[in-house]
């Protein structure tokens, strides 16, 4: 998997994040470098953080379903994927935004937004990733884009959350086809 790759499941797996940070910047009077630092940092570091816990649960599996692998990481990522697409066109009234920035409000939503972070984890472990590199570039990626969150729910308010998850899922669902589409030779790149 190349830095391509990785770069797309990183915006993919950040869009979570980056339409909370858009919740947060929308609820803050004034956004302050502070701000933006905060979201980054929590969001990337555990979009960082899961991707290595679900590579070492997923490295205790790989000898037991290797010759599966590709449909596995087809299976997680378009779920993931779906799940996200779900969830931009729900009509569900989502949890009220505060501009709170304490542990106590952003560790449950770093959690919360890098669940789906695990599973791509998994998913790491029976491609030809290197791990390290892979949580480097999804944490600087969810850092960013986090930081940039803050301030667009800032000046343009909810305006792109949903466009945000639709695009997130996409890229997903993509990723996870071409990784099946490689292994049974239909795509080669």
């Amino acid at each position: 998997m190349g830095f391509v790759e990785i770069v797309l499941i990183g915006i993919g797996l950040s869009m979570d994040a980056f339409a909370v940070s858009i919740c947060k910047g929308l609820s803050t009077q004034r956004v302050k470098l502070k701000h933006t630092l905060i979201c980054g940092g929590y969001f990337g570091f555990f979009q960082g953080l899961m991707p290595l816990i679900g590579y070492i649960l997923g490295v205790q599996f790989k000898d037991k379903i290797e010759s599966v692998d590709h449909w596995i990481a087809f299976i997680l990522l378009s779920l993931i994927g779906l799940n996200m697409l779900k969830e931009a066109f729900s009509k569900e009234e989502e949890e009220e935004c505060d501009a709170d920035f304490s542990f106590k409000a952003m560790f449950p939503l770093a959690i919360a937004t890098s669940i789906d972070a695990l599973a791509i984890g998994v998913t790491f472990a029976f491609l030809s990733v290197n791990i390290w590199y892979a949580i480097l570039v999804i944490g600087i990626t969810t850092f960013l884009i986090s930081m940039g969150g803050v301030k667009i729910g800032h000046i343009f308010g909810l305006k792109y959350k949903s466009k945000a998850e639709i695009a997130g899922g996409v890229i997903l669902i993509l990723i996870g086809l071409k990784i099946l589409l490689e292994h049974l030779g239909i795509f080669m790149m």
